[in-house]
């Protein structure tokens, strides 16, 4: 303890209020646990404020701009004028009312908030230095932790966030105006969300990517009509080519690639976005004080009850490992908090489903056909066109597919994978069904409302088994 800290002492730490630290923290109180939760920026983490929210308020508003701009064959006519400011204002109104609905929550609950950044002392306690001149610190002492530091974005050697036209997410999400020209480097799912946003706001857009596809990790059939779709905004892709440094010219910047045979390629913007991925917050924590092991690449490793290799030390969400979803940080942090309530808590749950809110939407859980086989299983499949949905063409997006992988002999449900309208939402059905275990009957055999983009979940069950209506069984 540093002379002139305050010291105070808590059963439940949690470091880090985002969607895994939050939640654990509530569900701590919510079992009696006095429990204090410290972050040093606003409630919510980089989910709430930088990441998931934002992203997805501009990408509804601009989806909004963009289908009344090319609604001509529904007969409406429009062109509409986007007021990024005003877009940047009303983000920041819904950012503000969850982020204050976090704080309000945790309250209520009884969870102690103290502001301020982290670090270990020992495995029970840390000190907590306090933004701002003269703030001072405090130790507090705990008998658990939990670690839900998150993630930050990568940055790429030469492109440091530091430098004006060089733009994070975070950064790209706090605009007031949009640039003329944007060079993205990075086709993930991040790359790729931002980049279907700035294209609908009429920015010339260039995607450069050092693999040989769009959203890789994912089925060529399913990141193609997104990569079909990206290129009918305007998006030029060009693969194969890391990014290797940038300029300041008259007119902006011009940015430097090269391929693996060493050619060099420019691309003259406005701004460049890195997207190429995120990495674990946790060094500056200190962790090593406490006894904490982080792996070669920062993450720290966690057992099915989320505790590291500290017996009274946990961890949840991104710092955790993959896959890095707020819905996954936020399950594991009830487990945590439960299993130090005492109770019989665990991670037991069969697939994690993961959304990406591209144009079409993406969504999957579960195992991919080739992946059932790698493990053994011998898996049959039914796909469904969203083409062939009435409900789908009523809202002119016809895109994509509903596609089912089952287990032969039985029926159960393996996984499922979506591309098209909606799929962040029609996910939900599929993941229940491989939670629970059920077949392909039980979702054919469920009558689903008409019309609606649920029928294509039902038909592409019904497919797998020959029995589909409204498309060609194979």
């Amino acid at each position: 303890m540093v002379v002139g800290d305050i010291a105070t002492g808590t059963e439940v730490l949690v470091v880090g209020a985002g969607p895994g630290g939050y939640v654990a923290a509530i569900r701590a109180a919510q079992n009696g646990l006095d429990t204090t939760l410290v972050d040093k920026e606003a409630y919510g983490g980089s989910c709430l404020n930088h990441g998931c929210i934002p992203s997805k308020a501009f990408i509804s508003a601009t989806d909004v701009a963009h289908d009344a701009r090319n609604a001509e064959e529904m007969g409406v006519h429009a062109d509409p004028v986007v007021d990024v400011a005003a877009m940047q204002d009303w983000k920041e109104g819904v950012v503000n009312q969850l982020t204050g609905g976090v704080e309000k929550l945790c309250k209520a609950n009884g969870v102690n908030l103290v502001q301020g950044e982290a670090t270990f002392v020992d495995d029970s306690s840390v000190r907590i230095a306090h933004g701002g001149e003269g703030q001072g610190s405090e130790s507090i002492n705990f008998e658990h932790a939990i670690i839900a530091t998150g993630s930050r974005p990568i940055q790429v050697p030469g492109f440091e966030f530091t430098a004006d036209p060089v733009w994070s997410s975070r950064d790209a999400l706090a605009i007031d105006d949009a640039p003329d020209s944007l060079v993205v480097v990075g086709a993930g799912y991040i790359g790729m969300e931002l980049s279907t946003v700035f294209a609908k706001l009429g920015v010339d857009v260039t995607v450069v990517e050092m693999l040989d596809g769009v959203l890789p990790g994912y089925e060529d059939d399913v990141s193609r009509v997104v990569k079909k779709r990206a290129e009918a905004l305007g998006i030029e892709f060009n693969f194969g080519e890391a990014a290797s440094g940038w300029e300041e010219t008259e007119n902006g910047i011009v940015v430097a690639t090269e391929n693996e045979d060493g050619e060099e390629s420019t691309y003259d913007a406005e701004k460049v976005l890195v997207a190429v991925g995120r990495q674990p917050v946790s060094e500056s924590l200190d962790p090593e004080n406490a006894g904490v092991e982080l792996t070669e690449n920062g993450f720290i490793e966690t057992d099915d009850q989320t505790r590291t290799n500290v017996e009274n030390i946990f961890a949840v969400g991104d710092v955790a490992g993959e896959p890095m979803l707020a819905h996954k940080a936020s399950k594991e942090g009830i487990v945590a908090a439960e299993v130090i309530a005492g109770e019989p808590a665990a991670l037991d749950q069969q697939a994690v489903p993961a959304a990406v809110f591209t144009d079409p939407e993406i969504a999957t859980v579960g195992m991919t056909e080739a992946e059932a086989e790698e493990a053994g299983f011998e898996p049959k499949v039914g796909q469904f066109p969203f083409r062939a949905n009435g409900r789908s063409l009523t809202t002119g997006e016809s895109e994509g597919f509903v596609r089912i992988v089952a287990e032969a002999q039985a029926g159960f449900i393996l996984g499922a994978q979506i591309v098209g309208p909606e799929a962040s939402e029609l996910i939900a059905e599929l993941a229940l069904a491989v939670e629970m275990g059920a077949t392909l009957e039980d979702v054919a055999s469920t009558i689903h409302t008409h019309p609606t983009l649920a029928e294509a979940v039902m038909e592409a069950a019904e497919n797998a088994d020959d029995q589909a209506i409204h498309t060609l069984n194979r």
